[in-house]
């Protein structure tokens, strides 16, 4: 053997077992990172939320049956966080405590943790942020954090609880072993306030005191009067919501009382949100709040909801005062839409706050950043600038100012986007698009589009579903929300093209909500063994009860049914105590009663007549009226049980649906 062969030899030999000593730390590596990833089981997940905390080394279960049941079996507790992908206090908890060892020991040692997408399960939501109001006395919010037993009795809630203890709370390193051994030792003590606690949640409201309180125009009209902010314009004193619901029900209100008050206030409200911090003027779209009165600084979050939500209102407000700044918030926000939301014609959800970690990191704008580009610096967040238009209009160098701050943005990373299709969501923003038509032709074709791609993917096998993401396969069948605003849209769509299969379409999906949500003359939030009643409260959008009464009453107007319109009387009459106790509080309901007892009218005539008049039929001072294609040429004013005007004349038959007084 050459002296060559006994070197390869040697070197060969040597350099297998190098090869197998990297395999065998290759392996452990593996085995290491496979270890690390199957810490809980959120990875199995398709929640961006849920995804999220998958490496926590807290381990996660997602709601369901096996999580109770390993609760029994070990005898611990249940901590239940509920949150969302974009919820910035959310993305802190999670930092601080859920990424903690120390304290994911003691959530593993006492508790199973169960983690909840609340824009997956909203009806989970609204039951325990229910829960969270009778236990504490006041609303809630997100990360909601609930500890209850196997049985899901919740004997502490709380939202946000920092790591260590602050002046406003206890701290998790204590009030986690404090909790957990409170639920195992079960003395008399804690089952005494165990049970005082159950008491309390499930105690029904009555609302005795309002036997003698009336409901009516001029009552809902006063409510709203005293709820409004009029030295910021806005509702309530404090932070400022949109509460599109409710600016709607005023704006219906100032057309059937003729009440300018009421019609200054909505404008008011119109222009403030759209000039001062809660309106991104240099991109486009509302954030979800702001943290102050004033509507300076925003929680920088961007909702498709609330999106969709308001563009119909500013529609409406520029078709009755022809002001342009309406027209470009409509154009803007769908336009930043398109750009940051839109992928196969259909929506994503929302935008993160936060951008590395800094909250309104893109949106805002330093100093330095604005040095020579001629622009006003003016310091109101911490040591930076969040745009607010302090005039009543935009100034001249409006468009200059919003290229040098685009320039300025392009440097930076765009927050977060939640890419789930939601379908109550999606079906929001194509009834706000149908509504934009009018305005534009070209927002009925993208209407049509979303129309036909949110049909394609949640539509199956005759029923809708709820929530998914592009490519996945949909499973979660669809909950109260999702027919309530998908039959909204159709019957927008409808009033836009009068294509009678949208119609049929909403009569169809309203009548398998019937069938599913409505038991025993109650409607519920999902047709699952959860049985969580539907609310009134108008939360973040419309209460999803209150919009399929409103559906039910349209539907039952423009198919002359009085099956339909007993449904809405019978559910009216069930909630008609809460209405008079909170009056402009439930904006939603409060809309569709005047609906059903000044009656919607329906303007019959041929199709090509209502396209003619489109304009000036969204102009009309009544505000329930809806337009169905007939086939003669005179134009008919009808309500569900008779006609009150019949007339060649376009003009004649609106005079009378304007001056037809019906309170």
């Amino acid at each position: 053997m050459s002296f060559f062969s006994i070197i390869n030899k040697k070197f060969t030999i040597e350099m297998y077992n190098q090869i197998m000593k990297i395999l065998f730390l290759i392996t452990l590596f593996v085995l290491f990172l496979s270890a690390k990833e199957l810490k809980n089981e959120l990875q199995f997940e398709s929640s961006p939320y849920l995804l999220a905390h998958k490496d926590n080394p807290v381990n996660w279960k997602p709601w369901g049956d096996k999580a109770f049941t390993q609760a029994k079996r070990e005898n611990k507790a249940i901590f239940l966080s509920l949150g969302y992908s974009t919820c910035h206090w959310c993305h802190v908890m999670e930092e601080e405590s859920f990424s903690n060892e120390k304290l994911a020991k003691l959530f593993n040692k006492y508790f199973i943790c169960i983690k909840v997408d609340r824009e997956v399960m909203p009806h989970l939501d609204t039951l325990y942020q229910e829960v969270y109001l009778k236990i504490r006395h006041h609303s809630g919010g997100w990360p909601l954090s609930l500890f209850m037993t196997p049985s899901k009795e919740v004997y502490y809630a709380a939202t946000y609880i920092p790591a260590q203890k602050q002046s406003y709370s206890e701290g998790l390193d204590t009030l986690l072993e404090k909790l957990g051994e409170m639920y195992q030792k079960n003395d008399a003590k804690f089952k005494d306030d165990l049970a005082a606690i159950q008491k309390i949640i499930n105690a029904e409201v009555v609302y005795e005191e309002v036997k003698k309180t009336e409901i009516s125009v001029n009552t809902l009209s006063k409510s709203l009067k005293e709820n409004f902010d009029d030295i910021y314009s806005g509702f309530g004193s404090g932070r400022k919501f949109p509460e599109a619901s409710k600016l709607s029900l005023m704006m219906d209100l100032a057309e059937i009382n003729s009440d300018e008050e009421l019609e200054d206030y909505a404008y008011e409200m119109l222009d403030v949100m759209a000039l001062r911090g809660l309106y991104d003027s240099v991109e486009g779209g509302f954030f979800r709040y702001t943290v102050d009165a004033a509507w300076e600084i925003p929680h920088f979050e961007k909702m498709l909801y609330d999106q969709a939500e308001l563009i119909p209102l500013y529609v409406r407000a520029y078709l009755k005062t022809g002001k342009k700044l309406y027209r470009d918030v409509v154009v803007e926000t769908i336009a930043m839409l398109d750009k940051r939301y839109v992928k196969d014609d259909l929506y994503y959800s929302a935008s993160d706050a936060d951008t590395y970690h800094g909250e309104g990191a893109y949106f805002i704008f330093t100093q330095n950043e604005l040095k020579g580009t001629g622009i006003e610096y003016i310091e109101n967040f911490e040591d930076k600038m969040h745009l607010n238009i302090y005039e009543n209009q935009r100034p001249k160098n409006f468009l200059r100012m919003r290229k040098v701050l685009l320039k300025v943005r392009s440097k930076k990373e765009y927050p977060f986007i939640d890419k789930k299709i939601n379908t109550a969501w999606n079906a929001l923003m194509i009834e706000a698009l149908y509504s934009a038509s009018i305005i534009d032709e070209k927002y009925k074709k993208k209407a049509d589009k979303t129309l036909k791609a949110l049909s394609d993917v949640m539509f199956k096998n005759y029923d809708l579903y709820h929530q998914t993401i592009i490519g996945m396969t949909v499973k979660q069948k669809g909950l109260l929300e999702d027919y309530s605003f998908f039959i909204g849209a159709l019957i927008a769509g409808y009033e836009v093209d009068y294509d009678k299969d949208k119609l049929d379409f909403a009569e169809y999906l309203l009548n398998n909500a019937n069938a599913k949500f409505y038991k025993k003359g109650v409607w519920y939030l999902s047709d699952d063994k959860l049985d969580i009643k539907a609310g009134l409260i108008d939360k973040y959008y419309a209460s999803p009860l209150s919009k399929m009464l409103q559906n039910i009453i349209n539907i039952a107007s423009l198919k002359a049914s009085s099956h339909y319109e007993e449904v809405a009387l019978a559910t009216l009459e069930s909630q008609v105590d809460v209405l008079k106790f909170k009056q402009s509080d439930v904006p939603a309901l409060a809309k569709a009663y005047l609906m059903q007892n000044l009656k919607v009218t329906i303007l019959k005539s041929k199709k090509q007549n209502l396209l003619k008049y489109k304009k000036d039929i969204k102009k009309i001072h009544y505000p329930y009226v809806l337009t169905k294609e007939e086939k003669y040429d005179e134009y008919l004013a009808c309500t569900i049980k008779l006609c009150y005007s019949k007339n060649k004349n376009f003009k004649t038959v609106i005079k009378a649906i304007n001056s037809k007084r019906r309170w």
